[in-house]
């Protein structure tokens, strides 16, 4: 495969995120260096199936020596135009995004797709504007962005510091998807389909046929212990319905760059069920919210990273809703 400037690359070529692009040059390198990328070797994204594009962000909460690059983040390559499915967790993290685009090709970046509102997927969008992209989401991400903006600003400007959060805004989407829409890169359609509630009420799956590939965002999450902001009861549905659809693999939003389908859905619907069924014993016994968040799920602890951090909350989220069946 081929791009406009005749370079060529095959399943195996790996990218090395190079020098910043002009556009950008505001943006300065990050301290952190190769660390960001989530590999020691200064490896940024692979190539994980012809043309797509995959970065493997960090299992780690926001801080400064990662910059917000604790998210997965890619690319993919059509025969006129490129589309980068989600841009990580600072203007920092999307300018490398940007300059590994870049190694690969000159095409023009034309599209820019969040799979859903959270900062460690949206704010590195900021280094896509000049290239002047169609920002593409969720019709009711720009709403959920939008209304959590000064908090998602402030929360992580104050994890990440000054240095590491420059350049960092809230970009929009300018082109709301409200039903399964296609878009051509030249050669090649992605097919973006929006969720029903499941994580938010504002996932969208990024289909490449051409490569049995999924992006699924936060709609699948490995290592990192899942993060419940919208319906337990609709992500579980959402995930029995979606391992029915054959693919070859998928980029989840937390874990490895790529993991075989349906296999990488099964530990996320265990642990969700696990909570689910917990809970719902929990309020059948009359039992109150604080004792559920002390001793549901607890089964799970040694089997995702950050527990602590988010697990009393997800537990507190499936309790408000199921309290209510």
């Amino acid at each position: 495969m081929h791009d406009s400037g005749s370079r060529s690359f095959n399943r195996r070529t790996v990218l090395k995120a190079g020098a910043w692009s002009l556009a950008l040059a505001s943006v300065s390198k990050p301290a952190f260096a190769d660390a960001a990328s989530g590999a020691s070797d200064g490896i940024f994204a692979a190539e994980i199936a012809p043309g797509v594009f995959a970065h493997h962000g960090q299992v780690a909460l926001y801080a400064p020596d990662n910059a917000g690059d604790i998210s997965n983040c890619g690319f993919i390559v059509g025969r006129d135009a490129v589309a980068v499915i989600d841009t990580g967790g600072s203007a920092r993290v999307g300018a490398r995004l940007h300059s590994a685009v870049r190694s690969v090709t000159q095409l023009p970046i034309r599209y820019v797709i969040n799979t859903h509102m959270h900062p460690d997927h949206v704010f590195g969008n900021a280094a896509f504007e000049a290239d002047q992209p169609a920002f593409v989401g969720h019709h009711k991400l720009a709403r959920g962005l939008s209304a959590r903006a000064e908090r998602y600003i402030a929360i992580n400007k104050e994890a990440l510091g000054e240095e590491a959060f420059a350049g960092t805004k809230i970009v929009l989407p300018t082109l709301p998807i409200a039903e399964p829409t296609t878009l051509d890169l030249g050669g090649r359609q992605i097919v973006l389909e929006p969720q029903k509630t499941a994580h938010t009420d504002n996932d969208l799956i990024v289909r490449d046929s051409q490569s049995g590939t999924l992006f699924l965002g936060d709609l699948v999450f490995s290592e990192h212990v899942p993060t419940l902001d919208g319906s337990i009861r609709g992500w579980l549905s959402l995930l029995e319905s979606e391992t029915k659809v054959s693919a070859a693999r998928i980029v989840p939003g937390h874990g490895p760059a790529s993991m075989p389908w349906p296999d990488a859905a099964k530990p996320i619907q265990h642990y969700l069920r696990t909570i689910a069924d917990e809970v719902r014993a929990m309020i059948k016994e009359n039992r109150s919210l604080s004792e559920a968040t002390a001793s549901v799920g607890l089964s799970e602890k040694s089997a995702w990273k950050l527990f602590e951090d988010y697990h009393a909350r997800n537990v507190s989220a499936a309790f408000a809703e199921l309290e209510w069946e």
